[in-house]
């Protein structure tokens, strides 16, 4: 990497692109509005173009692009033994939206009464985390990484308070912490070291480009840490979660390298060697560039274009560098010919000028045509009326108090459940297989579960949540067109529930999945109605998945329906798993997933 030039006489137009409105806003930051360098402050430009702002404590507290438009922002404190510790930190996503990230943000205790155990007394810190290392299944030194002394504690009765510290991320709806929103979190970062790679936990609650925006922070605190000889990074957590994804992420941003130069990739995606693989600074990593006149986000690495993001884009999507076989998620493709972007979404394109900015971009071939139809082909006439903002924001956030999940975060819980039970059992799995018509309704955050491609099937599904449902029909066609099956999205509608709810349950069906509403729990009729559209949409033999409150067994025997088997859905292991992270999680009470058959 080229050695970035400091600015000490700050210019005019540097001054101006590090000082605009909204680039700073943590209070401790805000003396370098007036004046970046008379706050004890300097600044770098790096070799892209981009700037970065350091503080009079010599950390980062600002990073732009060329033209000042922020990327991220941090704020600094004092720790105990008197070194700069990150507080707290607000990044910048393509489509304008800020998340915060708030190390030590979420703190689970767990208590354990050691007092029956003979010689408690005597136990220490590390006693515990050999406890926790066999507990666990992992090696003493992973719990000794995470779990300072601090965090295991023995009082004198014999009680232990073990306490895990996560780094939590937080929607910033006004770009502020002031109305932060949880939306998941990772092992705790030493953010003045930069010295593993994190463990992501609930990362389907992420925001769209969360991911890349975060490590655009981690990689440039790890250069401002390691500018004569880079320390090798390792996949770090209890336990960890490897997979292509976050192979692929890691990848931009750092070189993996496996033990012995062997192939790092299935050394990584293998749960006890993934921490094998070192991982260590690419040359070229991918910088963003904002251009406020189209509302678009580019992001560039290596000369390529990578991907480009449109703010006031309905479809919530991307478009992307078409892969080696011409894919491009829902067919949104982007490459550059004759100094423009070109923006292409089946056969329909747009060009944007390129900004000598961006630095000299690659030219790059256009995709072939496909001609195999678009995601809204399945929703049956058109698409529902989506906000840029609902769409990019279509994803799950989960209380991290005792506060009640609500119905559309419930969901993966039963249909994630539903999907591993079908594996498990061959007799449901035979039952599911028979089916060719398949009616889902109210599944709207959980489709992926409840669809499968194993063979051609006439699947309705009646949606509640539009952005939600746009989403699922995205991820849909992309699996279809990877598996070279857009042909059977001609077998599968999704529909508005609000008017085409009735016409749908007159219609015979083979397997029905149907989540009850909320607002009907405590309204008797409605119920009895709701179970009544079960019993005559249900074919004999039919089978049926139904998410309701305890009292519907007895309606569902009344109309002619067998209940083979109830579970509350607190119980189900993926929720229990869920609780492993977010330990004071609470469903609506008496939510129940109930197995029906009919006669």
């Amino acid at each position: 990497m080229a050695p970035a030039k400091s600015v000490n006489d700050v210019d005019p137009s540097v001054r101006s692109a590090l000082t605009r409105p909204g680039n700073l806003v943590f209070p401790s930051n805000l003396p370098h509005l007036r004046d970046p360098s008379a706050a004890g402050g300097r600044v770098v430009r790096l070799p892209s173009g981009h700037l970065v702002l350091y503080g009079a404590h010599g950390r980062r507290i600002l990073a732009t692009d060329p033209d000042g438009h922020p990327l991220h922002e941090c704020e600094w404190r004092t720790a105990p033994d008197g070194t700069a510790a990150l507080a707290r930190a607000r990044i910048r996503l393509d489509w304008d939206q800020w998340v915060g990230i708030k190390p030590e943000g979420l703190v689970n205790a767990t208590a354990l009464d050691l007092s029956r155990k003979p010689g408690w007394q005597k136990l220490t810190a590390d006693d515990l985390r050999q406890m926790a290392a066999q507990a666990l299944q992992v090696p003493i030194g992973e719990v000794r990484f995470f779990y300072g002394d601090d965090d295991l504690v023995i009082d004198r009765r014999g009680q232990a308070t073990i306490r895990h510290r996560k780094d939590a991320f937080y929607v910033l709806d006004d770009g502020t912490f002031e109305r932060a929103r949880f939306m998941a979190c990772m092992g705790a970062m030493h953010w003045a070291r930069i010295d593993f790679l994190p463990v992501v936990e609930l990362f389907q609650s992420l925001l769209p480009g969360t991911g890349s925006a975060t490590f655009e922070l981690i990689r440039g605190l790890y250069d401002d840490q390691n500018r004569d000889e880079p320390l090798p990074l390792r996949y770090r957590g209890i336990p960890t979660y490897p997979s292509e994804a976050a192979f692929r992420l890691f990848s931009a941003f750092f070189t993996p390298q496996g033990p012995g130069g062997s192939d790092p990739f299935p050394v990584f995606m293998d749960v006890p060697r993934s921490h094998e693989v070192t991982w260590l600074p690419v040359p070229d990593q991918p910088r963003r560039y904002f251009d406020e006149p189209h509302r678009l986000c580019l992001t560039v690495k290596g000369g390529l274009v990578q991907k480009v993001t449109v703010a006031d884009d309905p479809t919530g999507l991307p478009y992307v560098a078409a892969g080696p076989h011409g894919f491009a998620p829902c067919d949104r493709s982007v490459h550059v010919a004759q100094g423009k972007l070109v923006l292409k979404e089946g056969e329909r394109s747009s060009e944007i000028p390129i900004s000598p900015i961006w630095g000299n971009l690659h030219e790059t071939l256009a995709p072939k045509e496909r001609g195999e139809g678009s995601w809204r082909a399945l929703f049956g006439g058109p698409p529902p009326a989506v906000t840029p903002s609902e769409a990019y924001s279509a994803v799950l956030l989960y209380p991290d108090d005792d506060r009640e999940i609500d119905e559309a975060g419930s969901q993966p819980f039963v249909a994630d459940y539903l999907e591993d039970l079908v594996e498990q059992r061959p007799e449901l799995a035979g039952k599911v297989a028979q089916a060719s018509r398949i009616l889902i309704d109210g599944f709207d955050a959980a489709l992926d579960a409840c669809i499968r491609l194993d063979r051609p099937r006439d699947y309705t599904v009646l949606y509640r949540h539009p952005a939600l449902a746009q989403k699922q029909a995205q991820n849909l066609w992309n699996k279809l067109a990877q598996a070279q099956r857009l042909d059977r999205t001609r077998r599968i509608t999704f529909l508005p529930a609000e008017s085409s709810s009735r016409r749908t349950y007159e219609q015979q069906h083979d397997l029905i999945y149907q989540w009850g509403s909320f607002a009907r729990f405590d309204q008797q009729a409605k119920l009895t109605e709701t179970v009544g559209a079960i019993a005559a949409a249900l074919k004999p033999g039919g089978f049926a998945f139904a998410v309701g409150p305890t009292m519907l067994a007895p309606l569902m025997r009344a109309r002619g329906l067998r209940v083979l088997r109830s579970e509350p859905v607190e119980s189900l292991p993926t929720f229990r798993m869920h609780r492993t992270i977010l330990p004071q999680a609470r469903l609506k009470p008496g939510l129940t997933l109930f197995h029906l058959t009919k006669s």
